[in-house]
């Protein structure tokens, strides 16, 4: 029964609110969390999407119906780009460990990454070319309260991906 579960569990289709009740951060909650300070957006429009995944290649960017039915670490939050002022957005994570990031600059806000248009960002600000990064070269260590890092965001430009401009 536990395997059929399982089977059926991996065989859904991800949907956008999979794990974004695990990521909300709200007001007056100490932690443990990371808040993120998002620099070099092309532009103000579209969604911002920060998802955490456990800090190894296997799990990182892995499926999130696959993490939720394993009992791995997974969260999202979606919020739209602010018109103005300084971009942050905030995820809850579990516990407090090391854990692995990505932020997608979702300019027409369909939810998925547009090569040709969205943004995609790690902490470290790792250099991207056309491949991922390993887990390790995109984790947080988070400590019991908030913990704060920053994300440059890298777009597509010629052949690579980069930022807009160097930090």
């Amino acid at each position: 029964m536990i395997v059929a579960t399982m089977f059926l569990l991996t065989m859904m289709r991800s949907s956008p609110e999979l794990g974004t009740h695990e990521g909300r951060c709200r007001p007056g909650e100490a932690g443990p969390a990371i808040l993120v300070d998002v620099a070099g957006l092309r532009d103000r429009k579209g969604l911002l999407r920060l998802e955490l995944y456990p800090a190894n290649d296997d799990d990182f960017l892995a499926d999130d119906n696959v993490l939720l039915s394993a009992g791995k670490a997974f969260a999202r939050v979606d919020a739209p780009v602010p018109e103005t002022a300084a971009v942050r957005i905030c995820i809850k994570v579990p516990r407090p460990g090391s854990y692995a990031l990505s932020l997608l600059h979702d300019r027409n806000a369909n939810r998925r990454f547009d090569l040709a248009g969205d943004g995609i960002g790690f902490p470290g600000n790792p250099r991207l070319g056309w491949s991922r990064p390993s887990a390790q070269r995109a984790a947080v260590q988070a400590g019991s309260g908030v913990t704060h890092v920053g994300i440059r965001l890298n777009y597509r430009r010629g052949l690579s991906m980069r930022p807009l401009e160097a930090p």
